[in-house]
């Protein structure tokens, strides 16, 4: 189970809060492929690097940080195309803000099924659930 499927590619600027139980939810993912995790920390001034240093050295094989020593979204730097894409080994790319959580241990294994076999499929998505920071909940699709 060497070869890379699926990137998922994520943003990490001063995620303290939430990092943790993120990276939980993408580690917990249940695929029968192997998939790689890049997280772009873009100079979080709280102890968001710290974790995913943490988060690296137990999952290697997993985790791949980039950690940048200016923020280089202030800068007008598209993130995602100029720093992670190229690191990108996985047939699929899939994303996720380092604030949000995937609540289905199976998104990666479904999504990677869907698109194995729709050939003509460029995109998959799925519902959303939203958790405002006054802990308002709401169902939204995207």
């Amino acid at each position: 189970m060497n070869d890379i499927k699926v990137s998922v590619l994520c943003l990490a600027y001063n995620h303290e809060k939430f990092i943790r139980e993120w990276l939980e939810s993408i580690l917990e993912q249940k695929t029968d492929f192997s998939f790689e995790v890049i997280i772009h920390d873009d100079h979080s001034t709280d102890n968001t690097a710290t974790i995913i240093r943490e988060y690296a050295k137990y999952y290697p094989d997993k985790i791949v940080p980039i950690y940048q020593n200016m923020n280089l979204y202030s800068k007008g730097v598209a993130i995602a195309e100029e720093q992670m894409l190229s690191r990108a080994r996985g047939k699929y790319v899939a994303f996720c803000e380092c604030d949000d959580k995937w609540v289905d241990d199976r998104k990666l294994q479904k999504q990677y099924e869907y698109m194995e076999r729709h050939a003509d499929c460029s995109m998959c998505t799925h519902n959303t659930i939203v958790h405002d920071v006054n802990d308002v909940k709401r169902d939204t699709l995207f």
